[in-house]
């Protein structure tokens, strides 16, 4: 089985049916296909051959649905690339991923020609509606008359998808999926969630995110249910579309729901929504209480996943949440996780090791780069250098990236441990951990903080409150004020960022300093 065969299938299963209504503009499944097919075969007129790599700089519509399937049907594999980047980073992306064609919407247009002349190998160009530049092609210009499937054999082993990492740690790397691999993720995703039939999705964060794009999209048309699309996320549109269309089921990430939260809710009926979702970085336990209440349920999944599995991980359920609280979970269907010491040994409970994966999720490789795939994987494990620790019960907490750990006089120090204290203050919205260098210690703890609405924090009362929730070894050192953190466009805080707001020029935190 491909990706596209869901799509070709519930075209005649259930041609009526609707498939997508993006911006009040209606597509059923036979419509949908019709025009993934017309696409695909005028991606064959132009020269596609399979196997050729096509990026997708493009916000959320139906062109950008219709672009992902009718690459993959013609063969090619597809690029989802952030199009929040510049032309420089870009132009990376394309070079890396050995792009020869891009699909971009009109107002990137001349960003992309910049990127394009970074990429020798990228020589064509499809904007949505209508190109500008004679070199580049209108997508009218691409779509074919023939609407019937094309002719080209998928196998379920053939590349499908390079989705790049966050490069919160160095430059991107391209994950690497087969369709088989997609398949499962999505098989994975509704046997861990329940998503079924019977629900109605909403595309609130971006496509180019592999958790929007895989286990939401994939997996809606895999089983043919209606799915609604938002360019981009704004909460008055997403409490409107949830009205409108009867939403059942939504995914946000931790900034969205802090958008939500601040929206007046009572002027929405969220009635509908069955199933909500929250991943990429954690949520604070007191947004996840607020987000409860909001929506008035309990039915929440915590998905923490990487994209190297697709995204895969492991997931907590709506049930887990009351007595294992802040934690990640336990493995995704079809994946195997653990969590291991240097010489691959399982750690003993409540002890930090290094959090591995295996499965039929995981990715065959990091795209062109041999060196970092071999690195990656140890006897067919993943290695995902993110830290954690498992409980008694198996229930796994990731507490850290390995380039992240603060080591204090010798003493392991991880984020999740102080920022969930921090985040539990009424007066915190959220906050974020990185290691200061200093002389004697060779790092101490320095945190940047978020106040809730804007509000001054008392200073001396946050202090006493550190002390008083965690180790004198662990308590922050240093603070300072900001009115967001920084984030990449997936959502994930850029720890390296935060180390460039200068915190070891602000306060001092009282009387957490002591002797060693």
């Amino acid at each position: 089985m491909n990706i596209t065969t869901s799509l070709t299938m519930n075209a005649t299963r259930q041609p009526d049916l609707m498939a997508l209504n993006f911006e009040g503009k209606p597509y059923t499944y036979q419509e949908l296909n019709t025009e993934v097919n017309r696409l695909a075969n005028g991606l064959l007129r132009e020269g596609i051959a399979k196997g050729d790599k096509v990026a997708l700089f493009m916000k959320n519509s139906d062109a950008y649905v219709m672009a992902f399937f009718a690459v993959l049907k013609a063969g090619g594999v597809v690029v989802p690339v952030n199009y929040r980047l510049n032309a420089e980073e870009a132009g990376y992306l394309f070079g890396q991923s050995d792009a020869a064609y891009v699909f971009c919407d009109n107002e990137f247009e001349s960003l992309v020609a910049e990127a394009k002349e970074l990429d020798d190998l990228l020589h064509q160009v499809i904007v949505y509606p209508k190109a500008q530049e004679e070199a580049h092609l209108s997508w009218g210009e691409v779509l074919d008359d023939d609407r019937s499937e094309p002719k080209v054999e998928i196998l379920p082993e053939d590349d499908a998808e390079i989705l790049y990492t966050s490069g919160t740690t160095g430059p991107p790397k391209g994950a690497l999926f087969d369709h088989q691999r997609i398949v499962n993720v999505s098989t994975s995703f509704i046997l861990g969630t329940g998503v079924n039939h019977g629900d109605r999705l909403l595309h609130a964060a971006p496509f180019f995110h592999p958790s929007q794009l895989n286990l939401f999209l994939v997996t809606g048309v895999m089983l043919g249910i209606p799915q609604t699309i938002l360019r981009e996320f704004a909460a008055r549109d997403v409490l409107g579309a949830i009205q409108q269309d009867g939403c059942t089921v939504f995914f946000g990430l931790p900034d969205m729901y802090h958008a939500l939260l601040e929206a007046p809710e009572s002027a929405y009926d969220l009635g509908t929504v069955r199933k909500c979702m929250y991943g990429t970085d954690p949520m604070p336990n007191g947004l996840v209480a607020r987000a409860m209440k909001f929506f008035g349920h309990e039915q929440f999944y915590n998905l923490c996943f990487l994209t190297e599995g697709g995204p895969g991980g492991v997931y907590l359920l709506p049930s887990e949440h009351a007595h294992k609280e802040g934690a990640g979970g336990k493995s995704m269907y079809m994946t195997h996780v653990r969590v291991v010491d240097e010489e691959m040994n399982d750690v003993a409970p409540g002890q930090v090791g290094e959090f591995i994966m295996r499965g039929e999720t995981i990715m065959k490789s990091y795209y062109n780069m041999p060196e970092e795939t071999k690195e990656a994987f140890r006897d067919s494990w993943l290695l995902t250098g993110d830290l954690a620790t498992i409980d008694e019960d198996g229930y796994i907490t990731l507490v850290d990236r390995k380039s992240d750990r603060i080591i204090s006089a010798g003493n392991n120090i991880y984020s999740i441990e102080i920022e969930q204290v921090l985040n539990r203050h009424p007066q915190v919205q959220e906050a974020a951990t990185v290691g200061i260098p200093e002389e004697e210690w060779g790092e101490i703890v320095g945190v940047v903080i978020v106040p809730k609405d804007g509000s001054p924090i008392d200073e001396e009362a946050l202090s006493e409150y550190l002390l008083e929730h965690l180790p004198h070894h662990k308590a922050p050192k240093k603070f300072r004020f900001a009115d967001e953190l920084p984030r990449n466009a997936s959502g994930k805080i850029l720890k390296y960022q935060l180390r460039e707001l200068h915190i070891s020029e602000y306060t001092w935190f009282r009387h957490t300093f002591i002797e060693r």
